[in-house]
C-alpha cells in the first residue's frame, strides 16, 4: 500500500481521486482547522493546520511515496480582495510542501497547471491572474526540480473538466441543473467549440504515473478533439424525448488552440466522448 499526501481534496478533481486512490492507498489530506472532509475512511488521514508554521512542523512528521498537488483558489477575473488569497493558495501553500519533499522521502510530486497559461496556443499568453499565478508556481517548481534530482517532477497541463460529481459552474454542469428543472441554458455563442475532459481519465492518468516509467516533465491532458456545443445540443435532442432549451447570445466562431506539450504515453481518453458528457447532462 502506497502512502500518498493530496492537497485539495475537497475539490472537484481532488475529492475524485482521493475516492479512487485511498481504496488502494493510504491517503494524507491537508485541511484547515475549520475544514471538513467530503470522504472518510480507514484509508484517510486527515492532517489539520492554523498557520503555515504548524503545517511545516506537522508534514515534516511525514513519510509519503507521493504528493499529489490539486490545491488552488481559482477567479476568472480578479480584484483586489482575491490576490491575497490567490498568493496563499496557489504560491504559498504549495512552496511549504515543496520545501519538504526530501524530509517527506518523496519520489514523485505530481501538480496540475491550466492551459490557460498558455491562452490561445501562444507561449506564456496568460489568460487572467489565476494563470499567471500557475505559471509562477510552475518556475517554482523548477527550482525544486533542480535542487531535488532524485525526485519525479510531473506537471500535468489541464484544459475543462466535467464529471458526475461537478457542483462548478461549469458549462456541462449548468445545462444539468437547467435540463433537469426545464430551464433555458444561455450559451455563449453557437458556434462554441469545447475541450473537455472527464475526471475519470484524470485519474486514469495519474495511475498509470504511478505505475509507470515515465521521464520528469509536462504533459499534456486533453480531449483528442473539439467539440462543437450543437452537436452536444442535436445528441440531446435527438436521443431523448424533453428537448434541452437553449438560447444563444451570438453566432461569433469560439474556438481556442490549446498549446502542444508533449502527451502521456498509452493515456487515452476513453470516457470524455459526447455520449459520455450527454449522459451527465440528462442523467
Amino acid at each position: 500500500m502506497n502512502k500518498i499526501l493530496l492537497t485539495g481534496s475537497t475539490g472537484f478533481i481532488g475529492s475524485e481521486l482521493l475516492k479512487n486512490l485511498s481504496q488502494n492507498n493510504k491517503v494524507y489530506v491537508i485541511l484547515r482547522n475549520k475544514s471538513k472532509s467530503n470522504l472518510k475512511n480507514k484509508n484517510i488521514i486527515h492532517i489539520y493546520y492554523n498557520s503555515y508554521k504548524n503545517l511545516n512542523n506537522k508534514i515534516q512528521k511525514l513519510k509519503v511515496r507521493t504528493v499529489i498537488h490539486c490545491a488552488t483558489h481559482y477567479v476568472k477575473s480578479h480584484n483586489l480582495k482575491d490576490i491575497e488569497k490567490l498568493t496563499h493558495s496557489n504560491i504559498l501553500f504549495g512552496n511549504i510542501i515543496l520545501e519538504n519533499l526530501n524530509v517527506m522521502g518523496v519520489k514523485i510530486f505530481i501538480n496540475f497547471s491550466t492551459v490557460w497559461e498558455n491562452f490561445d496556443g501562444k507561449k506564456e499568453n496568460y489568460y487572467n491572474l489565476y494563470s499567471a499565478y500557475k505559471a509562477s508556481f510552475g518556475n517554482i517548481l523548477n527550482f525544486y526540480k533542480k535542487k531535488f534530482n532524485k525526485i519525479k517532477f510531473f506537471n500535468l497541463v489541464i484544459s475543462d473538466t466535467f464529471g458526475s460529481n461537478d457542483k462548478r459552474k461549469k458549462i456541462v454542469n449548468l445545462m444539468k441543473i437547467n435540463y433537469k428543472k426545464n430551464l433555458i441554458t444561455k450559451i455563449v455563442s453557437k458556434k462554441l467549440y469545447i475541450n473537455l475532459l472527464n475526471v475519470t481519465d484524470i485519474e486514469n492518468a495519474i495511475r498509470l504515473i504511478l505505475k509507470g516509467r515515465y521521464k520528469s516533465g509536462t504533459y499534456l491532458l486533453k480531449n483528442k478533439k473539439d467539440f462543437k456545443i450543437t452537436d452536444i445540443i442535436k445528441s440531446i435532442n435527438k436521443n431523448f424525448n424533453r428537448k434541452i432549451k437553449i438560447k444563444w447570445i451570438s453566432n461569433k466562431i469560439l474556438k481556442e488552440n490549446i498549446y502542444k506539450f508533449k502527451s502521456l504515453k498509452n493515456w487515452k481518453p476513453e470516457n470524455s466522448k459526447i455520449e459520455n458528457i450527454v449522459k451527465i447532462i440528462t442523467g
